[in-house]
């Protein structure tokens, strides 16, 4: 089976380019090749593109220095991320209400920010959410667990990925995290971010753009591309993340396209 070889003249009637960051376009500090030149393509044909990504580690003003550092034009119309979603979802099933928090400080503060009453301590409250958290601690991990243990209420997490990206292979993201929880305290969390299809419909409607416009690009198939699968809208794997080309052969989730990187898409938009 050779998942590369396709008719991609769908993929030049698109304009929005809903992009996955960690394993994407870049690892941690290094931009992939291909990267300026498909962003530029957008540009170039009046779309628009917009990075959807879990990773709740970061705030959204964080992430606009971060690609402004890389070289890469954007302000925060051009991202929209799981904390983002979870904020959200949030503000409309717990209105007002304090919910505990485990995360970084950028995530928190976020989440403060947007108007949620937050803590980190052991209090009554009304929901756990859980990040993924660079800044993790053995005692931030017993707080949680106590609050979930001695209070029944909802324990919510931004997102299900196992594992991040990093220089020298992988580091456990927040389902890894989350599972630990899972096992120490019988909570099951509920995800909010990819791959369920919030992040690509809140993004479409926004800007104003149909499903037969729209494109989501990523390296996981369990929250990338099903994401998109899950909107009704194109999915193109890279393989410069997570998935493997045996993955896609043998696996359940398909992806509509498949390139070896977005260098590899970009080529086959020129």
């Amino acid at each position: 089976m050779d998942i590369f070889r396709k008719n991609t003249a769908i993929l030049k009637k698109k304009k929005l380019f809903l992009f996955d960051m960690d394993g994407t376009i870049y690892e941690e500090d290094r931009i992939f090749d291909g990267t300026h030149q498909i962003l530029n393509y957008i540009n170039g044909i009046g779309g628009k593109y917009v990075f959807i990504t879990n990773n709740s580690s970061k705030s959204v003003t964080d992430y606009v220095k971060k690609v402004n550092r890389l070289g890469i034009r954007g302000d925060e119309s051009n991202f929209f991320t799981s904390a983002q979603a979870t904020i959200l979802y949030l503000k409309k099933n717990y209105p007002n209400a304090k919910v505990y928090c485990q995360g970084t400080k950028s995530f928190v503060k976020e989440l403060a920010g947007s108007g949620i009453h937050v803590t980190d301590r052991i209090e009554p409250v009304k929901a756990v959410v859980v990040g993924f958290d660079t800044e993790l601690t053995s005692a931030k991990l017993a707080v949680t667990c106590e609050v979930l243990t001695t209070q029944n209420v909802p324990f919510i997490a931004t997102n299900p990925d196992l594992r991040c990206p990093v220089g020298f292979g992988f580091i456990p993201d927040c389902g890894s995290i989350c599972g630990m929880i899972k096992n120490a305290t019988d909570k099951e969390p509920v995800y909010i971010g990819k791959p369920a299809p919030i992040m690509v419909d809140i993004v479409r409607e926004k800007f104003g753009y149909l499903p037969d416009e729209t494109v989501v690009i990523g390296d996981r198939l369990y929250t990338d591309i099903a994401t998109g699968l899950n909107a009704n809208v194109t999915a193109v794997c890279v393989l410069t993340g997570e998935a493997k080309k045996i993955d896609i052969i043998e696996g359940t989730i398909k992806p509509t396209y498949t390139f070896k990187s977005v260098k590899e898409l970009y080529e086959n938009l020129i």
